[in-house]
């Protein structure tokens, strides 16, 4: 290192020799860096001075404030008067589209003072193609009453067998039938039917519902079918009648286990306020229910539970039966869809 600084200061010394700094290179690989020219910005060629005065009569102007009334008045000179639209109504959840009222208001709350008191409305059924009350609520059952009735099903199967389960629902169709006659006879005027057979009065069924009968009075209609005129359903009533001295859709229900709640009915209450909007919609009937009654009697002659159902619960379970006849509308138009397809 010292031989090199002893060098350098020789070289330095020497009169014909002196040594210059080198340029600077820059090397790059950019194309863009070595071909750019400088950009001129248009604005640095404007004379300024020229229009100073105009950019400051400009900026010192100060033009009063619009108020929002004028704003608007512009806004409708510009593009014409606001139209305030509604907002599109969102459907509530559990809302039926199909609605129509429960009670009828052209209707009267009592019997028609010209009919016969005596002689209760039997209306045949008509077969046709309007469906029935039955077979909506068992075409839209839940998931969960299809499984529960499937699981039921299976336990009587293996208890009896498939004989013996054919065998027991035939006799539980026949004994409600049998029971449902025997009221029949019971409430309908003496004469207007053949005498009972009085091993069906003297059945575990009717001594159940003995004390129920003692408040029954007032029969209008005994068996008879009502329509819906408006939403196009059908159904066959069990009886209308004054109970506690009110008038009611009754519906008798026969059951081997205790149903000493309205919720132990499952689909029943829907059924009977089906029949009280069939009935305030049928030109047949001249008269307006507003309530039901569902009596569940028992074959070992306990005394039976009477499930009163009086305008307000009647109108809670109307919405839920539009529902569900709402849902097997749906389903039948699907159905006819896909025959089409």
């Amino acid at each position: 290192m010292k031989v090199f600084q002893t060098i350098c200061r020789q070289l330095k010394s020497s009169k014909g020799f002196s040594v210059e700094p080198a340029p600077c290179v820059v090397f790059s690989t950019s194309s863009y860096l070595c071909g750019r020219k400088k950009k001129v910005n248009p604005y640095e060629e404007v004379d300024q001075e020229k229009y100073s005065d105009l950019v400051r009569s400009v900026l010192s102007f100060r033009g009063h404030a619009q108020a929002p009334q004028s704003l608007f008045e512009e806004d409708d000179l510009l593009y014409g008067p606001v139209r305030k639209c509604k907002a599109p109504k969102q459907e509530e959840a559990g809302v039926p589209r199909n609605w129509c009222p429960l009670f009828n208001p052209e209707k009267s709350g009592k019997p028609s003072a010209t009919s016969d008191p005596t002689i209760p409305l039997k209306i045949p059924l008509q077969r046709n193609m309007i469906p029935s009350v039955t077979r909506i609520l068992q075409q839209t059952m839940t998931s969960e009453q299809i499984s529960c009735l499937e699981r039921w099903k299976r336990r009587m199967i293996l208890e009896l067998g498939e004989d013996g389960f054919a065998e027991y629902t035939s006799n539980m169709f026949l004994q409600g039938k049998r029971f449902h006659e025997a009221l029949e006879s019971i409430l309908s005027p003496q004469g207007n039917l053949k005498e009972p057979d009085e091993n069906l009065l003297k059945s575990g069924y009717i001594q159940s519902i003995q004390h129920v009968l003692r408040d029954v009075s007032g029969v209008q209609a005994l068996e008879s079918a009502v329509k819906h005129e408006t939403l196009k359903y059908v159904g066959l009533l069990d009886c209308v009648a004054d109970y506690q001295g009110k008038l009611c859709v009754i519906d008798w229900k026969t059951s081997e286990k205790q149903k000493p709640f309205i919720q132990n009915t499952f689909d029943n209450p829907l059924q009977v306020v089906a029949y009280v909007g069939a009935v305030n919609h049928d030109i047949n009937y001249s008269f307006q229910v507003q309530c039901g009654l569902i009596v569940v009697a028992y074959k070992d002659g306990s005394p039976a539970h009477p499930h009163f159902m009086d305008a307000e619960l009647c109108s809670q379970y109307w919405a839920k039966w539009l529902l569900r006849l709402e849902e097997y509308t749906k389903k039948e138009k699907n159905q006819n869809i896909q025959k089409l397809v």
